[in-house]
C-alpha cells in the first residue's frame, strides 16, 4: 500500500511540474499567431518570414522591471535590425488599466502588439516582463532557440556582466550553437486573465 500511496504521489508531481512549465520548449517549433499592433494593424508572425530571427519580448508598461529594460531593448532592436534581426514586443496585459492601445502608442517598441486574450502568452509560456523568447527561421520555419533573461542586473545597466539576450543572437547569426540555454527572467509576473 505504502508503494501505491508513493508512486501516485510520484506521478501526480510530475504531472504538476509538467503543467506548470508549460509553451514551448527550445528546439520546437513556433506556429504562427496573429495579434494587433498600436497602429491597428493585424501583426502576424509569418509577416517575418525574411527575418533570420524573431525576438519575441514580452513586456508591458507599468511593470518596473520593464521600464529598466525599454531602452536596452530598443537600442538592441535598433542594432540589429539591418543584420536581420527583428524584434516583436508583446503586451500580455494589455486588457489592463494603463495598458490600452493608447497607452501603448506612447512607448518606443515598434511593433508592439496586444496579447488581449493572453493566447500567444499562453502558448510561448510566457510568466513575466519582461521576458524574451529568440526564433530562428529555419527555411520558413520558426524555431525556439532561447527563452528567459535578457541579461543578468536588471537594475543597472552598467553593471550587465552576462549579455543573454545579446549573446544569443550573435551566436544565430554566426550559424553557432546557442551556449546560453534556458535563463529565468527577473520581472513582474504577468498577471492571468
Amino acid at each position: 500500500m505504502k508503494q501505491l500511496f508513493s508512486l501516485i504521489l510520484a506521478t501526480l508531481l510530475t504531472i504538476s511540474a509538467f503543467a506548470q512549465s508549460g509553451g514551448y520548449q527550445v528546439g520546437d517549433k513556433v506556429a504562427d499567431f496573429s495579434l494587433q499592433s498600436t497602429d491597428g494593424s493585424s501583426v502576424s508572425l509569418s509577416n517575418f518570414a525574411s527575418a533570420k530571427t524573431v525576438v519575441l519580448v514580452f513586456t508591458n508598461n507599468q511593470c518596473p522591471y520593464a521600464k529598466l529594460y525599454e531602452n536596452r531593448l530598443v537600442t538592441l532592436a535598433s542594432s540589429y535590425g539591418a543584420k536581420g534581426v527583428q524584434f516583436v514586443f508583446i503586451n500580455p496585459g494589455a486588457a489592463d488599466p494603463g495598458e490600452t492601445l493608447q497607452d501603448m502608442a506612447s512607448r518606443k517598441y515598434r511593433p508592439y502588439l496586444a496579447d488581449e486574450t493572453q493566447e500567444v502568452s499562453r502558448q510561448f509560456g510566457a510568466t513575466k516582463t519582461p521576458e524574451v523568447f529568440v526564433l530562428h527561421n529555419d527555411g520558413g520555419e520558426f524555431t525556439l532557440k532561447y527563452k528567459g533573461a535578457i541579461d543578468d542586473n536588471p537594475q543597472l545597466e552598467s553593471g550587465v556582466k552576462n549579455f543573454y539576450l545579446k549573446s544569443v543572437i550573435d551566436e544565430l547569426l554566426a550559424n553557432r550553437p546557442v551556449s546560453a540555454g534556458d535563463k529565468r527572467a527577473t520581472g513582474c509576473l504577468i498577471k492571468k486573465y
